[in-house]
Formats: structure tokens, sequence, C-alpha cells
């Protein structure tokens, strides 16, 4: 246990930004799951749209330091190398 108060205030705030994180996470998964979805279906339109939100969530986890920019361009990769595959 924390002896200090900085770093009880640390450990306060550590666990706020590990919810933040947590959500930010959630979405990045959610939207990617809705890309899979809509690839399943065979849209190619619906395909590249829900492309266009995913990358554009995980990106956004780039900018809030969720993601790493090397593992979120990886993950942008792959998603747009299927859309492409679709044709």
């Amino acid at each position: 246990m924390a002896n200090h108060l900085s770093s009880k205030k640390r450990i306060r705030h550590n666990a706020r930004r590990a919810e933040f994180n947590e959500a930010r996470r959630s979405r990045v998964h959610t939207f990617t799951r809705k890309f899979e979805s809509a690839l399943s279906s065979g849209d190619k339109a619906e395909a590249t749209a829900a492309f266009r939100t995913a990358e554009s969530e995980i990106m956004r986890a780039v900018t809030k330091g969720v993601l790493h920019r090397n593992t979120a361009a990886r993950k942008v990769s792959r998603l747009a190398a299927r859309v492409k595959a679709m044709a």
C-alpha cells in the first residue's frame, strides 16, 4: 500500500486513466467487429464505409495513446487488404 500522498494520488489517477483506455480500446474492437460483419455481408460499399470508420477509430486510439502507431498501421493495413481482396 502506498504511503506518500503523491503515490496515493498516482494510484487514483492510473485507475481513472485505465477506465478511459479500456473504453477507447473497446470502441476500437466494436468498430472492427462492425467491419467484420460488413465484410461478411458481401456488400463492398458497406464494407468500405465500415473500414473508414474503423480506421478513424483506430487512429484516434493512437492519438489518445491507447495503441502504438505501428500497431495501428498494421491493423489498418490488414483491414485495407481485406477490403481490396473483396474486389
